[in-house]
């Protein structure tokens, strides 16, 4: 688990630097913001597994028999389909996965790159007072 702290140590060179208040909402800003970008991180971690998961049964019905129905899960009940149609389900739920893992990239790309201007504010002020890398 990540943690965000500031450093009680100071150093000879280091003076009494006064936090502001717009300076405790952009620490607070940057918290916030790190919180959410673990949750995307394992959101797209579940997804990725789950999109593997399709690919595997993607190449096992396509090995499988044609003739013969299988057994498909359609919300909490299994049903016999043809394999072909088989296969378009599962194709049908990997593009919306893969929709889903790219709408979460760019959310990880967007929460980034607000960290990052954060980071460049805070480090700015407090120098080496703050610590904003995840531990």
């Amino acid at each position: 688990m990540s943690t965000l702290r500031m450093l009680n140590e100071k150093s000879e060179n280091d003076a009494d630097i006064e936090v502001s208040w717009a300076d405790q909402q952009n620490i607070n800003e940057f918290s916030k913001l790190n919180a959410k970008i673990d949750n995307l991180e394992d959101q797209y971690d579940k997804l990725k597994q789950e999109k593997e998961y399709l690919d595997d049964v993607s190449m096992e019905l396509e090995l499988a028999d044609e003739d013969e129905p299988i057994r498909h899960k359609i919300g909490d009940a299994f049903v016999h389909i043809p394999v072909s149609e088989a296969l378009e389900r599962v194709e049908k739920d990997t593009e919306k996965l893969n929709l889903q893992m790219e709408s979460l990239q760019s959310d990880m790309t967007s929460v980034q790159d607000k960290m990052s201007e954060l980071k460049k504010v805070l480090y700015a002020k407090f120098g080496n007072s703050i610590n904003l890398e995840k531990d």
